[in-house]
């Protein structure tokens, strides 16, 4: 269970981020046409999981934009855009901004994936919700970096992410 802040007060996760070096647990998640995602769809790319909150707020909004921006030239890498928000809510977020380096997936069917990679809020206002993370996982599905942001109003460290991904063969 990890201990972190939404505005000052702490909240708790169900768990822990994977260990970087162990093998990434599959999922199976909601892409923005209803169809499902998994890991093993994404088998032989480079991942860079950029998981959040709620789009409907300003700095989870700003990560997907970042990293929109910021994997669009990284060659054999996928950013997924991982919440709870339905579908149609990633749908209309990214054809609004005009993203469209990134597959936006939503947990709102499997709720698996929130304790499998230990980041469901488990108390405080965002209970139920994902905290703010990033896992990188390389093309075999082995983790390579995780951050667990400690303030979820605060943005990821996008260059370290993208530093764990050039790092990558």
């Amino acid at each position: 269970m990890a201990t972190i802040t939404f505005k000052g007060n702490p909240v708790t996760t169900c768990g822990d981020l994977p260990v970087t070096g162990a093998k990434a647990t599959d999922f199976i998640l909601v892409k923005s046409d209803l169809s499902n995602f998994s890991l093993a769809d994404a088998t032989g790319k480079k991942l860079i999981l950029n998981i959040f909150p709620s789009l409907d707020t300003s700095v989870c909004a700003m990560s997907v934009r970042k990293f929109n921006e910021l994997a669009a030239g990284k060659n054999d890498t996928l950013v997924l855009a991982i919440s709870k928000d339905l579908p149609f809510a990633h749908n209309r977020f990214c054809s609004a901004e005009g993203i469209k380096n990134v597959i936006p997936l939503s947990g709102f069917r499997n709720t698996g994936f929130g304790k499998d990679y230990g980041i469901e809020i488990t108390s405080g206002p965002l209970t139920g919700l994902y905290s703010r993370c990033v896992v990188v996982i390389d093309r075999h599905g082995i983790v390579r970096y995780t951050e667990q942001v400690p303030e979820i109003t605060q943005e990821p460290d996008y260059e370290a992410a993208l530093k764990a991904v050039d790092q990558i063969p």
